[in-house]
């Protein structure tokens, strides 16, 4: 397990989850793309994110489905 690749997606998450507004599917393959660069960028490979994190794309939907669930109506 890799405790800088579970920092890095909830730094990662708390830093970029307000670029979308919903739990749209194509918003959330676009910003798994960004999440995967971004850790690329700092040595972070996609399977050590998976082993640590879970599946890339289902993190983000919980991430955002959570927040919009807390967000007044």
């Amino acid at each position: 397990m890799s405790t800088r690749s579970t920092n890095f997606v909830h730094q990662w998450i708390g830093d970029n989850l307000d670029e979308i507004g919903d739990a749209d599917e194509t918003a959330i393959a676009e910003l798994v793309m960004k999440l995967l660069a971004d850790a690329k960028a700092i040595g972070i490979s996609e399977v050590e994110l998976e082993e640590d994190s879970g599946n890339a794309h289902e993190v983000l939907r919980e991430a955002i489905t959570g927040r919009q669930s807390e967000m007044p109506e």
